[in-house]
């Protein structure tokens, strides 16, 4: 045999194997990220305090934002208790910049939900003055800024995934609240599995950290998420036409898919998407399972 054949089946072997001996040692993932968790953002009626904030990154003279692992200093110091080694949460009060409704009645949904605070990243106090302190970014989820609000540390654990086996494409209404996915992260319109979503039911309406939600359209409502014409649900000029007319409430549902809850304020919450069998939009219907 040629010799650089030889090699070349020689090295693909060894490539082989080595992918072989690395799919073997992947876990399965059993819950949401870090990322997951604590980049997921939130929606809620309950402001968050402004007292501590972020006075400038390191190099202010000609910086305005830090990321991992930048310094920047805080406005409190020892005299507010701030200690070395002390963790804190950056966070941003934000609204959709373009403002145009995708659905119909989206803008008061967002109202009656809250304020979406972005997750920004997590510090970790390093130096501390009388007023001031100096905190190190130990984790980012997007750039931070001047005066961008900072809390104490909390930790939120990941709840466990259930397996997608259990999936139900025909699952028959739950009798549970019923709500919309009102936003996406970024204020999208496209939603898929992975993507963190923003739902209007919350802790009042029995919504918990690791609930699932389940996502599903009616057939044939012309206030529909995606473009169609009146009645299509029994007619298409050219395409035939039902015997009956069978309203949306006549016909089945379509089951779409379905998410974990990672965050829950009063009237909204979180949700990671685990499933989708099609393409999913803001506007569409949610359950509680």
């Amino acid at each position: 045999m040629n010799r650089r054949i030889m090699s070349f089946c020689l090295s693909l072997g060894t490539i082989v194997i080595l992918s072989a001996g690395v799919a073997r040692a992947q876990k399965p993932v059993t819950s949401p990220t870090e990322d997951d968790m604590y980049c997921s953002n939130v929606i809620t009626n309950q402001a968050m305090p402004h007292d501590t904030y972020i006075i400038a990154p390191e190099q202010a003279e000609h910086r305005i934002t830090a990321i991992d692992p930048d310094l920047l200093t805080i406005n409190k110091g020892s005299s507010q208790g701030v200690q070395v080694g002390d963790e804190f949460l950056v966070v941003r009060a934000e609204s959709d910049p373009l403002s145009q409704p995708y659905f119909k009645g989206q803008p008061s949904l967002l109202r009656a939900m809250g304020t979406m605070y972005v997750d920004l990243g997590r510090l970790r106090v390093v130096n501390v003055q009388e007023k001031t302190a100096i905190a190190q970014v130990v984790h980012s989820c997007d750039y931070i800024q001047r005066d961008d609000i900072v809390v104490p540390f909390a930790e939120r654990p990941a709840p466990m995934f259930k397996s997608d086996a259990q999936f139900d494409t025909f699952a028959p209404p739950s009798g549970k609240p019923v709500g919309m996915i009102a936003t996406t992260k970024h204020f999208g319109q496209t939603v898929g599995v992975g993507m963190t979503v923003y739902v209007n039911l919350g802790s009042k309406q029995g919504l918990n950290v690791g609930d699932y939600v389940r996502v599903f359209r009616h057939e044939g409502q012309r206030n529909e998420e995606t473009y169609q014409d009146s009645n299509t649900t029994y007619e298409m000029y050219g395409f035939g036409t039902d015997r009956e007319h069978f309203t949306w409430k006549d016909l089945p549902r379509e089951v779409m898919g379905e998410g974990i809850v990672v965050r829950v304020g009063p009237n909204a919450a979180t949700v990671l998407m685990t499933h989708a069998r099609r393409e999913i939009f803001v506007g569409d219907y949610i359950e509680i399972e």
